[in-house]
C-alpha cells in the first residue's frame, strides 16, 4: 500500500471539490481499491501503489484545468475519469478567449475597439487606450495582463495608478498609507478579482507577482519580465509619465489607460497622457488606440451621460 497527501494551493475549496465533496467523491468511486479523503485543504491517498500514481496524476490535471476555466464540474471530473481525451492540450482554443474567470466567466474583448486594443498589445510593447468611462480600458488591460501571466510569458504584473485626490481630500482618509490608497485602486482590485481565484490572488499579491501600488513607488526602478498597467494616465504630469514609460526593463509590456476628460490636476498644470499624445504618436513600438461611447459596456444610460455632457462640452 501506498499513502501520499496532496496539498490543494490557491483554490477555492467549495468550487473544486464540489459540493458536499461531490467531485472527490467521484475519483473514489473510480478507484474502489483506494481511499480518496479530502480534508480542508489537503487529499489524502492510500492504495495500491499504481492506483495511488494515477489518482495522483488525474489531480494535477483537474487543479490545472481549474485555474484555466475558474471552474470544475462533475462532469469535466468524469471525462478525466473516462479517460476521453480531455486533457488541456486537446481543448478546443476559442483564441478571441482572454481569460476564463472565476466560476467559469469568460472574458474577452466585447467591441471592435477593444479588439483593436488586443491585437495592439500583441504587436506593440507600448500601447495607450485613451476613452471616456465605461469602455473597457482598464478592464481589457488587466485581462491581458492575468492572460500574459497564465501563458508565462511575464513573471508578474505591475498595476499603479498616480494618487491625485478627485475632489476628496486624501489625507483625512483613516489609515496608513496603504489603507488611503487602496480605495484609488478598488477598478483594478474588482478586475483582478473576476479573473483570479481570490487564495490564488492573495498568494500572488503576497509574493509580489502581482503589485498593485501608487506611481510614486515605480520611481528608480527598472521593470523587467513583467506587464505594466499604468490607470488613470490623464492626472500624471508630463515628467510623471517620462519617469514611468523609462521604468520599462527587457521582456516587458506596458499598457497606459486614461481619459483626457477627466483630468484631475491643477488647471495650471499639463496632462501627461495629453503630452503624450502629441509627442509619442510617431515612435515605431508604440501604438494609440481611441475608444468612445460605442465601446461603453455600461449600463446604456451611460452612453446618454456621456453624449449629454459631451454635448454641452461642446455648446
Amino acid at each position: 500500500m501506498t499513502e501520499k497527501v496532496l496539498k490543494l494551493n490557491d483554490v477555492s475549496l467549495i468550487d473544486f471539490l464540489g459540493v458536499q465533496n461531490r467531485n472527490i467523491k467521484e475519483i473514489a468511486k473510480a478507484f474502489p481499491a483506494s481511499k480518496v479523503v479530502s480534508r480542508g485543504d489537503e487529499v489524502f491517498l492510500r492504495g495500491p501503489a499504481k492506483e495511488v500514481k494515477e489518482i495522483d496524476s488525474i489531480m494535477t490535471d483537474l487543479v490545472e484545468h481549474y485555474h484555466r476555466f475558474g471552474k470544475l464540474t462533475t462532469d469535466v471530473v468524469k471525462n478525466y475519469l473516462q479517460k476521453e481525451h480531455y486533457h488541456l492540450e486537446n481543448i478546443i482554443k476559442d483564441d478571441s478567449v482572454l481569460v476564463h474567470g472565476n466560476r467559469g466567466m469568460i472574458i474577452k474583448a466585447k467591441t471592435a475597439n477593444q479588439k483593436k486594443l488586443v491585437e495592439a498589445s500583441l504587436s506593440h510593447d507600448i500601447v495607450f487606450a485613451v476613452g471616456p468611462a465605461g469602455t473597457g480600458k482598464t478592464y481589457t488591460a488587466v485581462a491581458l495582463a492575468v492572460k500574459a501571466l497564465k501563458d508565462k510569458q511575464v513573471k508578474k504584473i505591475i498595476i499603479t495608478r498616480p494618487a491625485v485626490e478627485a475632489g476628496e481630500n486624501l489625507g483625512f482618509l483613516p489609515g496608513d498609507l496603504k489603507e488611503k490608497i487602496d480605495p484609488y485602486l478598488m477598478p483594478i482590485y474588482d478586475a483582478l478579482n473576476d479573473m483570479l481565484v481570490s487564495e490564488k490572488l492573495s498568494g500572488y499579491i503576497e509574493k509580489n507577482v502581482v503589485e498593485i501600488a501608487p506611481l510614486a513607488y515605480m520611481r528608480g526602478r527598472t521593470l523587467n519580465n513583467a506587464f505594466i498597467i499604468l490607470d488613470e494616465a490623464q492626472n500624471t504630469t508630463p515628467m510623471q509619465l517620462k519617469m514611468f514609460l523609462t521604468r520599462m526593463g527587457p521582456n516587458s509590456k506596458i499598457v497606459v489607460t486614461g481619459d483626457v476628460t477627466q483630468i484631475d490636476l491643477p488647471r495650471n498644470q499639463k496632462s501627461g497622457l495629453q503630452d503624450a499624445l502629441q509627442k509619442l504618436n510617431k515612435i515605431n513600438g508604440i501604438k494609440f488606440i481611441e475608444l468612445d461611447g460605442r465601446d461603453v459596456v455600461r449600463h446604456p444610460l451611460v452612453v446618454k451621460i456621456l453624449n449629454a455632457y459631451e454635448e454641452a462640452d461642446n455648446k
